[in-house]
């Protein structure tokens, strides 16, 4: 779920025109879970071909990503790699609750079906064959993905760090503690539900009056998915706190009144995990191609059962820009 510091993050609203051209560096898990929890049937129920396959996360790749690279945006995925012994406790926690989600949804199905919706938005897991597909239909739409060794935002933060990438898309705030200078949200979601917005950090620094450093203290105090928090201490406490304190340790030093005894015992390591997360500098030249129409329609239709028409259209909006043409059904 990320860092809850929305409070003290200032947003700027921005619209695709303004992106095109930008190399946008995508947290694919966050993503697919974007696309996993909304695209779903009333009840609940996420789509899937006649052989029970889900296929919402595809469904979201190939519709609006390509809304995206119409618009002339140039996206990397970034994906997650094995996680950090730290968020086990939180692994085991989404796990149960995702459990409970699930045992409420199958309920509310029968009893409750206009709560049916949010219990199976929060049942929502990828698991490695999600992955395996989404990986397969983006090298067939032409874009590059980075598999990270561990946080797949840490990766996209250290990629925009070295001018690899100009943005990093997420929908948590955990990039910008990553060190990524700009981080854009709802680049994912239905452009009638929510407002494209970007965060800078250096802006953030400067209206706050902090560094990154003590952005990251001000999270650890908070919670963030490495440690539970103090207890009682939201963002605007922790702000404060650290403003008058420029660190934790201090805190610790001169705060008696806070019970410090649990929530932030091992905050030193999750500070330098932010600080120096674990990235590969090691990811080939980014290179984007032209979609394979063919292999696209195969993967889609043929296999998952997609409308032929509407993947069609899809793509030929993408084609046309790529290519310049006014007419592509030869490559259809």
């Amino acid at each position: 779920m990320g860092v809850n510091i929305r409070e003290i993050v200032e947003l700027r609203e921005t619209n695709l025109g303004d992106l095109s051209g930008k190399i946008v560096a995508v947290d694919a898990y966050n993503t697919l879970y974007q696309f996993l929890s909304i695209i779903r049937q009333p009840d609940g129920t996420p789509l899937a071909d006649s052989s029970g396959r889900t296929t919402s996360h595809l469904s979201g790749l190939i519709y609006r990503t390509t809304n995206l690279m119409e618009a002339g945006l140039k996206l990397v995925f970034v994906f997650d790699g094995k996680p950090s012994k730290l968020k086990a406790d939180v692994i085991k926690a989404r796990s149960e609750r995702r459990e409970a989600a699930m045992q409420k949804w199958e309920e509310a199905k029968v009893l409750f079906p206009k709560d049916a919706f949010k219990y199976a938005q929060a049942s929502t897991r990828i698991d490695a064959t999600i992955v395996a597909d989404a990986k397969t239909l983006l090298t067939f739409m032409g874009i590059p993905y980075v598999q990270a060794p561990s946080e797949g935002e840490a990766q996209a933060a250290y990629m925009a760090q070295n001018g690899d990438a100009e943005l990093v898309s997420s929908q948590d705030y955990d990039s910008l503690l990553f060190g990524a200078p700009i981080t854009i949200r709802n680049l994912s979601s239905p452009r009638k539900k929510a407002k494209l917005e970007l965060v800078e950090l250096k802006a953030l620094e400067n209206t706050q009056g902090i560094i990154r450093e003590e952005l990251i203290d001000i999270a650890i105090l908070v919670g963030t998915d490495f440690n539970e928090g103090i207890k009682g201490v939201g963002v605007k406490r922790a702000r404060k706190l650290i403003k008058k304190h420029r660190c934790i340790e201090n805190i610790l030093k001169s705060e008696a009144a806070i019970d410090t005894s649990a929530g932030i015992e091992n905050y030193r390591l999750v500070r330098e995990l932010f600080l120096h997360p674990d990235v590969t500098e090691s990811y080939d030249e980014l290179k984007w191609g032209t979609p394979d129409a063919g292999k696209i329609k195969e993967l889609l239709c043929e296999v998952h059962e997609f409308s032929e028409e509407r993947v069609g259209k899809a793509l030929e909006k993408v084609l046309i820009r790529e290519r310049g043409q006014k007419s592509i059904e030869q490559w259809l």
